[in-house]
């Protein structure tokens, strides 16, 4: 890879970050860049919850959907090289899978189940897309037999701009606000069998599902597969990470996704039930605070200024003067786009929330949709 070229990788991602664009529409662009300097015809770039690393959004350029559900069972149900969940502790975020298998990819199960014979494809590149202390996406890029392998150069550039990448996914989170929710049709649940299909679903979850990009019948979205996968992996004692996830739907709305495996099934415990729910403040704040890249002490500043604290009691409360308190805020108010504590607050919270304050409350004990 010539310098120039990296470059202008670089150079063209970091105006896409400052662009400041919603999230499809950064990853769709990020994801054709990289494919620009790191030739693949078939990828996939997705975004994942920070707390747990579970896939919430995917993009994807020549990859069919009916494998998803395998592409979970072998990232969270079988131990092979690269997982994702190692590569992220990695000081370069980066792996390739006939380097990681020193010239031996059939080592992985991936690789010989998988990626061979159902993708077609003979090479593997991924990575983590970290910033600041968290994940907020990945990358998974492939070539088929016959092509060369990705080098060490190409590996070394992915890496060079892992963490760009990391920040713009983390700001295209917040980059826009939800759209109206629709009314409240009771607890949404599916009931996923063994075969990863749809065994039952309450209405409440069939408008999820459809929220989600999914609907009875078709493929499961893989955001809700990966959790399916994570919690049959979590009750087999693999994982301790919570099947749980934080996803942002195209319609901007947050949501909270959880699953169970179900006792004393015919599968053996296959069988897994998905609660989808809107997601409250205390999912929510933590994340979208993330999302700003704040700092430690930025983080407890907003904390305290989150509570009704002025600046004096912030002061005293975190041991610092009133004037780094002012110089936090002001750090603070820069990455979050506001003017003023007003405006921060409306940021961090009421973005979901406040249009429908003043609205009459549905029979779930929440906002019921309807004119502001």
């Amino acid at each position: 890879m010539s310098a120039p070229r990296a470059e202008r990788l670089h150079r063209s991602l970091s105006g896409l970050v400052r662009a400041g664009r919603p999230l499809d529409s950064f990853a769709e662009d990020a994801l054709s860049l990289l494919g620009g300097a790191v030739r693949h015809d078939v990828g996939c770039l997705a975004t994942t919850d920070p707390a747990t690393g579970l896939v919430t959004r995917t993009f994807k350029v020549g990859l069919p959907d009916h494998l998803d559900a395998e592409v979970a069972r072998f990232e969270y149900e079988v131990d092979d090289v690269n997982l994702f969940r190692d590569l992220v502790h990695r000081p370069s975020p980066v792996g390739v899978l006939e380097v990681d298998t020193g010239g031996r990819p059939e080592r992985s199960a991936r690789w010989r189940e998988l990626l061979v014979p159902q993708f077609g494809q003979a090479h593997e590149l991924r990575s983590m897309f970290r910033s600041g202390e968290a994940s907020w996406g990945l990358l998974a890029v492939f070539r088929p037999p016959g092509r060369a392998g990705f080098s060490t150069d190409e590996a070394v550039l992915v890496g060079r701009v892992a963490g760009l990448i990391g920040a713009g996914l983390r700001a295209a989170l917040v980059a826009s606000t939800p759209a109206e929710a629709g009314g409240w049709t009771g607890p949404a649940v599916l009931v996923i069998g063994a075969d990863d299909g749809i065994v039952q679903l309450t209405a409440a979850g069939e408008r999820r599902l459809a929220e989600l990009g999914g609907a009875p019948g078709s493929v499961l979205p893989l955001p809700l597969l990966s959790v399916v996968a994570a919690a049959r992996a979590f009750a087999a004692g693999r994982t301790h990470v919570p099947p749980r996830l934080r996803v942002r739907a195209p319609s901007g709305q947050f949501l909270v996704v959880s699953a169970a495996p179900l006792a004393s099934t015919g599968a053996a415990g296959r069988d897994v039930v998905l609660s989808v729910e809107e997601a409250r403040p205390p999912d929510i704040v933590p994340l979208v605070v993330a999302a700003f890249g704040l700092t430690e002490r930025e983080r407890d500043v907003v904390h305290q200024a989150l509570r009704g604290a002025d600046t004096q009691e912030i002061a005293r409360r975190l041991y610092l003067s009133p004037y780094t308190v002012q110089d936090h805020l002001k750090s603070i108010f820069d990455k979050a786009g506001v003017r003023s504590r007003r405006e921060l607050v409306s940021r961090i919270f009421l973005d979901q929330y406040a249009p429908r304050l003043g609205s009459a409350l549905d029979p779930s004990g929440w906002f019921r949709p309807g004119p502001r």
